[in-house]
């Protein structure tokens, strides 16, 4: 198979190489650079678990939270019973102030996995912030809109 980019040159090495040396990057703080690697190996293992997921991880770390919750989503689709793929999906929707589908996925990465304290503790705090935005009167998902909104939420009223 010829690359259809010339000017392109691929890493050395074989796939399974170029996945280590992305998670390297990844673990170590350089998720650009991982996502490069991860883009070129999606091309040849589009529907591999474990590229997907590092994909979606890339994607987090980067603050693409939306294309992030898409990735954990593709990587549920494949594995319905990955907790991690509902935790980052959670995680991803919640950053994205999406916090009644976030509830939702860490809710299930939590009873898939009772025993991992992390998943309990942002489902807590999604939980908190969703009873506070239901205390104020406040819409349950996205942006506040005014920042009288959010003054009014917080008790600062002039």
């Amino acid at each position: 198979m010829s690359d259809p980019d010339p000017d392109r040159s691929d890493p050395a090495g074989e796939s399974y190489d170029w996945y280590q040396r992305a998670m390297e990057l990844l673990n170590s703080g350089n998720p650009h650079a991982a996502l490069l690697l991860i883009d070129r190996l999606l091309a040849i293992e589009p529907n591999s678990q474990s590229v997907i997921e590092a994909y979606a991880r890339a994607l987090f770390d980067t603050k693409q939270f939306g294309a992030a919750a898409m990735a954990f989503d593709l990587l549920i689709q494949l594995a319905p019973d990955n907790d991690y793929a509902h935790f980052g999906k959670g995680l991803s929707l919640w950053r994205t102030q999406m916090f009644v589908p976030a509830r939702d996925e860490l809710a299930m990465a939590s009873v898939m996995r009772p025993d991992r304290a992390e998943y309990s503790r942002a489902l807590g705090q999604v939980k908190a912030t969703l009873k506070a935005r239901e205390n104020a009167g406040l819409p349950l998902n996205g942006p506040l809109e005014q920042q009288s909104q959010l003054d009014t939420a917080m008790g600062n009223e002039s």
